[in-house]
């Protein structure tokens, strides 16, 4: 195992009633709160009017409207708002959007310059205003972790950027709130948390361990999907599928693995960038084509191991036989979700590369961003520009 130093500072309040201990987790930090949400989707299942009611005490601003794949328009405002009002401590409430834009906010209100240049890492992150969160959907697993994404579209960038400063001070995780989750987000949260599993799970110097606590995450979450779309109000089957989103983006997994790069979020933050697609539809589209173009001599052993243990295939197969077997078995298992696995078809194209509109140049910015931002030299198996390239085109 290679060496490690791993802290957990968030406070984490998983359960039901857990917002009852919100002004508890708010009061040590101030009476000035920014609150951070995305859409209609609080003030319909009645978190909101919850919210207003807790913290009639507090003095509450509000920044709502967050748009998957947050946008650097609302982090400014954002900031612009915590430093016109001296805000104390910010209440990201959501999913992983309003969080990630709740972290990039809190940086940017304690920097005297332009926020962009902290998320493009040009500038170094020493200091964030407290942040405490309320969990509405299970995915990105950004409430435990210290990474926020944030997209400029004005230059076509997805970018994500990291820092404990950006760990959350306290959490509630009510798996009640994520029950009224349309279908097609809850879905589109569960490949994403599938995704951060795989990539921390095919890499080339995994630990027995982690590979362990992979599997059986992994297998939870097949398990406990289709009973959270055929039983949306199932308790049980929504913590299980929150607890495990939490897990599998809070780099536990990966305690002392070797050096690797999440290859498939690179290559999808720069289509998104494009063309603004779901998070975890595109991930759906990069994972199965990303997996294909791997599979060799230096793969092919741990894709039939993840065929075996996770989907039970026959280990009586030749091994590339069950490796391709088990990148089949994602490929349908996302399909089976309903899902769309090649892009194309995500956007209702019937045609291929002509009728998107694409040149040859937007392959080549798409590329070249994914393999600089997405620090693609370290992954299990490296990839450059061309081979970005190339897996683009078999997403199509």
């Amino acid at each position: 195992m290679e060496n490690f130093e791993y802290s957990q500072p968030t406070n984490v309040l998983f359960g039901k009633n857990q917002i009852l201990n919100l002004v508890d987790c708010l009061k040590p930090y101030g009476k000035r709160v920014l609150l951070v949400y995305g859409g209609e989707s609080i003030k319909n299942n009645g978190l909101y009017q919850t919210i207003i009611e807790l913290l009639k005490d507090f003095e509450l601003l509000e920044l709502g409207g967050i748009q998957p794949n947050p946008k650097l328009k609302s982090v400014y405002e954002g900031v612009q708002i915590c430093k016109n009002n001296n805000i104390d401590v910010i209440l990201g409430v959501g999913g992983g959007s309003a969080i990630d834009c709740a972290k990039a906010i809190a940086v940017g209100a304690k920097y005297n310059g332009d926020v962009w240049d902290l998320i493009t890492q040009k500038k170094n992150i020493i200091s964030a205003l407290p942040i405490v969160g309320i969990l509405t959907i299970s995915a990105s697993g950004t409430e435990i972790g210290s990474g926020s994404v944030i997209s400029n579209p004005e230059i076509k960038q997805k970018l994500g950027f990291d820092s404990p400063y950006m760990r959350l001070k306290s959490v509630i995780l009510d798996p009640t709130y994520t029950m009224s989750v349309p279908k097609k987000h809850t879905v589109a949260g569960i490949v994403d948390i599938m995704s951060h599993l795989l990539e921390q799970y095919l890499i080339g110097e995994g630990t027995f361990l982690s590979n362990q606590l992979c599997e059986g995450i992994i297998k939870t979450v097949i398990h406990y999907v289709s009973i959270v779309l055929e039983e949306p109000n199932n308790y049980e089957a929504r913590g299980q599928i929150m607890w495990a989103s939490s897990l599998a983006n809070n780099g536990i997994l990966s305690l002392g693995s070797s050096l690797y790069a999440f290859s498939c979020h690179a290559i999808e933050h720069e289509l998104s960038a494009f063309y603004d697609i779901v998070h975890g539809v595109g991930l759906a589209i990069v994972t199965p084509q990303w997996m294909r173009y791997i599979l060799n001599e230096k793969t092919v052993d741990k894709f039939a191991h993840y065929g075996k243990e996770v989907w039970g295939i026959n280990d009586k197969l030749d091994k590339y036989e069950i490796a391709n077997q088990s990148i089949e078995y994602t490929e349908q298992w996302f399909k089976s979700l309903g899902v769309s696995t090649h892009l194309l078809e995500h956007i209702g194209v019937n045609d291929r590369l002509s009728s998107l509109n694409l040149s040859s140049k937007d392959f080549e910015i798409i590329a070249k961003n994914a393999v600089e931002n997405g620090s693609l030299d370290y992954a299990w198996v490296p990839l450059n520009e061309e081979d970005v390239k190339n897996i683009i085109e078999m997403c199509l």
